[in-house]
């Protein structure tokens, strides 16, 4: 068994700290341990960002945006985590508002040049 060394290069007793370092347990950091963080708005505006591209909508879309934000913004501070899910949630929301107003553009540029009437 080997013994841990201190910067004098003096062997020091198993579990003894050498001098000027804090005691700390094997396995744990200095402090309590940090409770696990929530990730469900992430998750949701994930989740929900994805969707919208499945159905193809706009207001999922925009909702998928706005949790995203919101999540972000709270694991930016520490409040919660997932903040590259909720990054990601933000921009696949955003791709999917691209989609459908660039839908609805095509849309509007081949009714007016094919004289469509909605009669």
């Amino acid at each position: 068994m080997t013994y841990p060394q201190d910067p004098y290069g003096q062997q020091q007793p198993y579990g003894q700290q050498p001098y000027g370092q804090p005691y700390q347990q094997p396995g744990y950091g200095y402090g309590p341990p940090m409770p696990p963080q929530e990730q469900g708005l992430a998750i949701a505006a994930l989740v929900v960002s994805i969707a919208s591209l499945v159905v193809c909508s706009g207001l999922p879309s925009l909702i998928g945006v706005i949790m995203g934000h919101i999540a972000h913004s709270k694991a930016k501070r520490g409040e919660a985590g997932g903040q590259g899910m909720a990054l990601a949630a933000i921009i696949i929301g955003y791709i999917g508002v691209a989609i459908v107003v660039g839908l609805l553009l095509l849309f509007v540029v081949i009714g007016i040049a094919t004289d469509w009437d909605f009669d």
